[in-house]
């Protein structure tokens, strides 16, 4: 099912090939896709890049952002970090298709920050994102402000999951230090910074909604959540106040890009609000060079 004469823009994306899967992801992703998940082996295995512009292309999802995240500091074998470089090369063979968002790392301090400002200068990339709980530090951690400066200075936004964050290795489980509160302070401290939560906030979903609707530029991704299980509450939001504040995303491999626009579908949005949620509030809130 494709939607329409939207060209959608999936802003959460993992980068989830044979070889990424081979080099860099940990043992443990795989039983967490494969079972708590429960994406399909090959998903799991990994798609070639091919396979993914041709899944996009059969829903009408014209460009996706690709994390090269950071998911806690080296040394622990439940972590792991994807090299900008990789994610840089996969933007210049498809620059069409795809941006780069450059994972933050808050225990490396300076030479992060220095790291950020050389991929969103010299690699290309658009945006900043920050995993909280694999590095147990809450959004408004003073260790993080510094990337949040930087941020600003450069004018790009900064994705970061909120909410619960689930059971992802058994060596390392990780508390939920993500409450969508927490970026109310942070929103208070930087008015500027453009803090996108992603992961919907669940469950607190709708202390998620309010800080969206108090500031300016805090905004919603509704990432990794299948969209027929989201709250009547956040479809409401994104319906009719919230229109302009939740960006699309589907955290891919895991939500499926196909079922994620099909279970959008489903939830007959009113014209409008569907094609900012899929494209017009991540063109103007990246400052993309797009027609909306």
């Amino acid at each position: 099912m494709a939607i329409g004469d939207i060209k959608a823009i999936d802003a959460v994306m993992n980068l989830q090939t044979p070889e990424v899967v081979q080099n860099y992801r940990p043992k443990w992703s795989f039983d967490f896709l494969g079972n708590k998940i429960g994406a399909p082996e090959e998903t799991v295995r990994g798609l070639p890049i091919e396979r993914i512009l041709e899944k996009m292309d059969i829903v009408g999802i014209e460009r996706a952002f690709l994390i090269a995240a950071k998911c806690g500091p080296i040394g622990h074998p439940a972590n792991y970090q994807l090299p900008y470089e990789v994610v840089r090369d996969v933007v210049q063979r498809y620059p069409d298709r795809f941006y780069g968002l450059a994972g933050i790392d808050p225990t490396e301090g300076m030479k992060g920050v220095r790291a950020l400002e050389h991929a969103i200068k010299e690699l290309g990339f658009v945006g900043a994102h920050f995993y909280p709980h694999w590095f147990e530090m809450p959004p408004d951690h003073r260790k993080v402000y510094p990337f949040y400066a930087k941020c600003v200075e450069l004018d790009i936004p900064i994705q970061m999951q909120v909410g619960h964050c689930l059971r992802y290795s058994a060596e390392r489980p990780l508390p939920s230090v993500g409450r969508p509160i927490t970026l109310d302070t942070v929103a208070c401290d930087f008015p500027d910074l453009k803090l996108i939560g992603i992961h919907i906030g669940w469950p607190w979903t709708e202390e998620m909604i309010s800080v969206a609707y108090k500031h300016p530029n805090v905004y919603i991704g509704c990432d990794a959540y299948a969209p027929r299980y989201w709250a009547k509450e956040f479809v409401h939001f994104i319906n009719t106040f919230g229109q302009d504040k939740v960006i699309f995303g589907t955290d891919f491999p895991v939500v499926d890009i196909e079922r994620a626009i099909r279970e959008i579908e489903e939830l007959e949005l009113r014209p409008i609000p569907k094609r900012k949620l899929l494209r017009e509030n991540t063109i103007r809130a990246y400052k993309l060079d797009l027609p909306a």
